[in-house]
This record gives C-alpha cells, sequence and structure tokens, in this order.
C-alpha cells in the first residue's frame, strides 16, 4: 500500500529533513512505501551531477527573485522548484513491487524511474495533454514539441527511495531562465497551464496524480490527511 499525503507548501530544507527521516523509517520498516505531494518556495537545486556552470543567474539575480540555490543528493543536474509546481517524493523500498514480468523482487532505478514517469503521463493525459518519454532523456515531455513537463530525480540507499519528481502546472516558467534546466540547453521547459490555455487546479492534478500511482505501481492507495497521521502510527509500530 502506499500513503500519500499532500503537505502544502514546505521550505526546501525541512523536505530534505522530512525525507530523511521517513527513509529512516522505511528502512526500519516502521511504515510503509509513502508518496508526499507538496510545493517547494522557489528553489534552485543542485544533483550530484550538476555542473556549477548551470547556474546562469547572478547571486544578487537569485536574491532579488528571492531564489534559494541549495545541493543535493538526488541524481541530475540543476532544476527549479516553486509555487504552482507539484512536487512528488517518494519513499517506497524498491523490494515491495512487482517488475514488469509480474515476479517479486527489487525494480531496478531504470525501471522505477519509468514507472514515475509513467505516472506523470497519465497525468498529462486526464489533462488533455499528450505527453511523451524521450529516448536518452529522463523526464516527461510534451508531444510533439518536446518541450519538458516534468523533471525526475532519484536517490537511494539499501533499496528505499527518496526525492522524485516536479511536475510544472501553473509554475511561473521565468524562473527557468535563472538555470540551464537539466543542463538541457536545447530543449524548452513548459508547463500544464501553458498546455491548456488556463489555470490548474492543483489538488485535482495531485489527485490524478495519486490515483495514477495505483495500477503503475501495481499498488492500493490510501489518503492520509495529516503527516502527523502517518507518523504516529510509526510511534505505535
Amino acid at each position: 500500500m502506499i500513503s500519500i499525503v499532500q503537505l502544502g507548501t514546505v521550505d526546501y530544507a525541512t523536505g530534505l529533513r522530512l525525507q530523511q527521516h521517513l527513509v529512516d523509517l522505511r528502512k526500519e520498516e516502521k511504515i510503509g512505501d509513502v508518496l508526499l505531494l507538496l510545493e517547494h518556495s522557489p528553489v534552485i537545486t543542485l544533483g550530484r551531477n550538476a555542473k556549477a556552470a548551470n547556474v546562469v543567474a547572478t547571486p544578487e539575480l537569485l536574491a532579488q527573485r528571492g531564489v534559494e540555490l541549495l545541493e543535493c543528493d538526488r541524481g541530475g543536474d540543476v532544476t527549479f522548484h516553486g509555487p504552482g509546481q507539484i512536487v512528488g517524493y517518494s519513499i517506497f523500498d524498491l523490494r515491495g513491487h512487482a517488475t514488469s514480468d509480474g515476479k517479486r523482487r527489487a525494480l531496478g532505478v531504470i525501471e522505477f524511474v519509468r514507472r514515475l514517469e509513467e505516472v506523470l503521463i497519465r497525468t498529462c493525459a486526464d489533462f488533455a495533454i499528450p505527453a511523451k518519454r524521450v529516448p536518452g532523456l529522463t523526464g516527461v515531455w510534451t508531444e510533439p514539441s518536446e518541450s519538458k513537463l516534468a523533471a525526475i530525480g532519484v536517490h537511494i540507499s539499501r533499496f528505499v527511495t527518496s526525492h522524485g519528481f516536479a511536475l510544472n502546472v501553473n509554475t511561473d516558467l521565468t524562473y527557468f531562465n535563472l538555470i540551464v534546466p537539466c543542463g538541457i540547453s536545447t530543449k524548452p521547459v513548459t508547463s500544464m497551464q501553458q498546455q491548456v490555455g488556463r489555470s490548474l487546479d492543483l489538488n485535482a492534478v495531485a489527485e490524478s496524480i495519486s490515483r495514477n500511482f495505483g495500477p503503475v505501481f501495481s499498488s492500493p492507495i490510501l489518503w492520509v490527511e495529516t503527516l502527523d497521521a502517518l507518523l504516529s502510527c510509526a510511534v505505535q509500530a
């Protein structure tokens, strides 16, 4: 079962601490798989493979725009998180999910990432946005223009995942001018709002994401109202 908690807006440093706490609990089998859905206040993050040159804005401009700059342990290069973007942090034990051949063995990182992409492709389809994968690149892209709708970067420790995806819903895309998104200069970044020509209800998109996790990961979904409710189960265990 995947427990889903919607948190609202959380600053990035708090999100990192929360993920690490949940990862520790998952490794100790005190909680099951958890998906956190949230927004971040404006922040540029540098993954393990990030090149500093892909942050093109000066520190003065970042300060003017109110954007933090932080390093993290996820895979990938440079990306932006901010209001109007749904960030999904998946704290999953990869040993608990059936593989593509129906057997119960640990998912590999590539298959896990492909499943995250599939969830987001289905979510975009729910809002009549054609989306696809691009060979050789990670993430979700529009069809046929290949503009990037969602970035994906994960970290795995002892089979337990953290970090996840960022789906641009109503995101202010001018923030991406501060960076070379994911180190890719040849493809633009877009949003669901830009694709459909109107602002979307973030809760409706979050509900679509949650519904699509069930069939893609062959797992029942449980909405948990608050993080405290989730953690109280761990304490009782």
